[in-house]
């Protein structure tokens, strides 16, 4: 399948495992949700890794850790933004992580003492911030203000595990490992955090449980599509097309969960995109990834 339609199809998965998460807020805790999602994750990943003939031993437990901790802590603060605001909403603050790198780019040039800065990377900073401002502006009571911060946070903190997943990739660490170790530390950090926050596991459902495996599923298969589209189609063109997930979440939320549109939040919307491909783009120039990373920036 050529890259494009599998960029279309992760992005699609992607939006469709929003649809689940939000459902299954109503009968489990964010951690909780987390946990299922590791461990169905593991197991195919696992699967995955024994077919293609690819190891799991590794010898970077640190790094490993790390990425794992940054990437579990983001996933939890969507999740738990996902059962509160709506979908397109929850979904497009957390693809701010391509707009965080940039500022993470601008941060380490004036600490490395540059004389110039890229104007127009400052300009795509400020346009993805003006659009968080439009998309929280009708959402300024407390409770669901409190759920855009978590949305915010985890796009940010998302930026940062992708960080660690191009120093993974560099020292050669293969793409099923890093996502293999990711889904484990997302099963234990999410039972532990259950086990403490929660008092233990809530009882299942049949419909329940099929929300919470069809949430691993198909972030699992996403993801997999997602890495194959990296692996051999272009990184500029699969990065503007991973936006579609903004699209395809707005139009679950109109017509599954009847999500309210404002032209604020649209209009926000609209800024948040043009600034993650501007950001992008103008990533690329300064600073390109490393040939052997083939991860989404906006996938935790």
């Amino acid at each position: 399948m050529p890259a494009p339609l599998l960029m279309m199809a992760a992005t699609l998965l992607f939006a469709t495992m929003g649809v689940c998460v939000k459902l299954a807020s109503e009968f489990y805790a964010a951690s909780e949700i987390v946990m299922y999602r590791g461990l169905v994750g593991s197991v195919m990943m696992a699967l995955l890794a024994r077919r293609q003939g690819v190891g799991l031993k590794t010898r970077l437990p640190g790094m490993h850790l790390w990425r794992s901790i940054s990437g579990v802590t983001s996933l939890c603060l969507w999740f738990y933004a996902i059962g509160k605001l709506p979908l397109a909403t929850a979904m497009t603050l957390n693809y701010m992580s391509s707009v965080w790198m940039a500022l993470f780019l601008l941060g380490g040039a004036v600490l490395m003492g540059a004389q110039r800065l890229d104007w127009r990377l400052m300009a795509s900073v400020l346009l993805g911030f003006v659009g968080v401002a439009l998309i929280l502006r009708p959402t300024l009571d407390q409770q669901q203000l409190w759920h855009g911060l978590a949305g915010l946070l985890s796009g940010m903190i998302a930026a940062m595990a992708y960080l660690q997943v191009t120093a993974l990739g560099r020292v050669g660490e293969p793409e099923l490992r890093v996502v293999f170790y990711f889904s484990v530390g997302g099963c234990v950090a999410g039972a532990v955090i259950t086990a403490i926050a929660e008092g233990g596991l809530h009882t299942h459902t049949l419909w329940s449980a099929a929300l919470l495996l069809a949430v691993g599923v198909l972030a699992t298969t996403a993801q997999v599509c997602l890495t194959r589209a990296y692996s051999i189609g272009r990184p500029l063109v699969n990065a503007c097309l991973q936006y579609l997930g903004i699209v395809f979440s707005f139009i679950y939320g109109m017509l599954l969960f009847k999500d309210p549109l404002t032209w604020h939040a649209f209009f926000g919307m609209l800024l948040i995109i043009g600034a993650g491909i501007a950001a992008t783009l103008l990533r690329a120039k300064v600073a390109p990834p490393a040939k052997d990373s083939q991860f989404n920036p906006n996938e935790t």
